[in-house]
């Protein structure tokens, strides 16, 4: 009887899938991206993943992000363990903390890779400074309006906050998605052959490019 990466197994190869296995990945935030990357990643096949979020689920997440009516009110992180369980059979350590100078190096220690799916400046360049520090692989995952960026950190430059609330900027559910496939797969192929790609994606032309420095 076919097994939960059956269809993976199919498309990539049994040893692949073991290999995904292996890698540890340590995900800096749990919203639109964060959660939406997290249960793709595990459905893949990776099973050790650690996710650090501060935040509570609202309402208004609700139509982006991984969760639903029921959890409003509850940590992101908590929510997002008790539903990867469910769905694959890996439990991922959830880290319900705001990252912080003091606590970041900790926080990020033991990572084979560090993605970074934060929605501000500051998270995003501590991230950064940090993985540099540790000498660890980092990877980043952004939008904006209607476009999306998946580059590795050699690549990055972390972008100014826009003016207002970070978290009110306008925000497509489909672009989410296409997002967090693109970035699932350029994150399989670098722990399978260690490509590191660089994309960018349009939602209006629904475009798909290699990222242009």
């Amino acid at each position: 009887m076919p097994g939960k990466f059956h269809h993976e197994q199919l498309y990539r190869g049994a040893e692949s899938v073991g290999r995904l296995a292996t890698s540890r990945l340590t995900l800096c935030g749990a919203g639109a991206l964060g959660s939406h990357l997290a249960d793709n990643l595990v459905r893949q096949g990776f099973a050790s993943l650690r996710v650090i979020d501060r935040d509570r689920v609202e309402e208004h997440n609700v139509s982006t992000q991984l969760y639903g009516d029921g959890d409003v009110g509850a940590r992101k992180v908590e929510v997002m363990r008790t539903r990867l369980f469910q769905a694959t059979g890996v439990e991922i350590e959830a880290v319900a903390k705001e990252m912080t100078n003091r606590n970041a190096r900790v926080l990020l220690k033991d990572a084979g890779l560090i993605v970074d799916t934060f929605d501000n400046s500051t998270s995003r360049r501590l991230v950064q400074e940090q993985a540099r520090a540790l000498g660890v692989p980092c990877f980043h995952v952004g939008l904006f309006a209607d476009y999306a960026e998946v580059i590795w950190d050699e690549s990055y430059r972390v972008p100014a906050d826009g003016p207002g609330d970070v978290c009110d900027y306008p925000l497509a559910r489909n672009l989410v998605l296409l997002a967090v496939a693109v970035a699932s797969e350029t994150l399989v192929r670098f722990a399978l052959v260690g490509a590191r790609l660089n994309w960018s994606a349009t939602l209006n032309d629904f475009a798909v490019r290699p990222f242009e420095v």
